[in-house]
């Protein structure tokens, strides 16, 4: 029988890697960093045999030709290497990973699979910080944040719940950490691809619509158009989210939580929470800690971590 061990939430941003001579006479920089360092040293003192990472997809791996709303690797996992995260094949245990997926399909989740999974930051971030790479095998589950139409608040919790009976079936005793990367509040400069508005928008469009295997072409313009947005950050919207979380409340934020009060009340990058409410359903909504938190506009975002250990 699988168990889950620890239970983590984190922010992710690669302007941690480009831009950290900008940020680094922060104490809330170097607060985030040694957070993640702390969730890492807990995931690794626990020894799991596995790490389910849930994350958000930028446009690297998964494009508007074909967008599912929720996607497992179940081979081999790929990180694109964008901006000092990852680069190429990661470690990987294909034989849990497709008894999870096929549970998943048996509990009514029609999973899209991949047997050769393309992440960017929003995986390959945790495995950098939190697995640190290639150390733990990992299950990757890309959750659609940014083409609307996103699968519900509700939904998602639905499936941490399968996640973890999936977990529970998986054999021999094996351990298991689960993350859930991206979030808190911020807004990206990414329009809502059905009605595009500036120039910029359309581009972005564009590339989503025609960037798959050539996303570099691409990447230019579309990091200048990210990197010199305005900061949109709600301090009081995070708090209160982790604190929910803290109180093992999760479900009730979600019944008083609309998918567009959502946006409206933090920005469309809170869509990652979606990340989140999944692990944090895994885990059965086990109270836990935050280890850090600072609205960062140097960063565009909240950033927090977030950690339980199941009981």
């Amino acid at each position: 029988m699988g168990e889950i061990v620890v239970g983590i939430g984190a922010s992710h941003t690669t302007l941690m890697n480009t831009q950290w001579d900008k940020v680094d006479h922060l104490d809330e920089a170097h607060s985030f960093k040694t957070a993640l360092e702390t969730a890492s040293e807990v995931i690794h003192k626990h020894k799991p045999d596995l790490a389910v990472i849930i994350g958000s997809n930028h446009f690297r791996g998964h494009w508007l030709d074909l967008m599912p709303s929720f996607a497992i690797g179940v081979d081999e996992l790929i990180a694109s290497g964008e901006h000092g995260t990852p680069e190429g094949r990661q470690k990987t245990s294909p034989t849990h990973a497709l008894s999870i997926a096929n549970h998943l399909l048996e509990s009514g989740f029609d999973m899209c699979f991949s047997t050769r999974f393309v992440i960017d930051l929003g995986i390959s971030h945790a495995i950098q910080y939190l697995t640190k790479q290639n150390q733990i095998p990992v299950v990757p589950i890309m959750v659609n944040s940014f083409a609307p139409p996103l699968p519900s608040l509700q939904r998602c919790l639905d499936l941490g719940t399968a996640i973890k009976a999936a977990i529970e079936l998986l054999p021999d005793n094996i351990t298991v950490a689960v993350i859930g990367s991206g979030g808190l509040s911020h807004q990206l400069p990414f329009p809502d691809w059905r009605a595009p508005k500036s120039d910029n928008d359309v581009f972005l469009v564009d590339s989503w619509k025609n960037g798959r295997g050539d996303w570099q072409r691409y990447e230019t313009r579309r990091r200048a158009i990210i990197v010199n947005a305005p900061p949109d950050l709600n301090e009081e919207f995070d708090r209160a989210f982790l604190q929910a979380l803290c109180d093992g409340k999760t479900e009730e934020w979600v019944a008083n939580t609309s998918a567009d009060a959502l946006v409206e009340t933090a920005g469309n990058g809170a869509n990652e929470i979606r990340n989140w409410l999944i692990m944090h359903s895994a885990t059965r909504f086990s109270q836990g800690e935050v280890l850090a938190y600072a609205p960062m506009p140097d960063w565009l975002t909240g950033m927090g971590v977030f950690m339980c250990q199941p009981n």
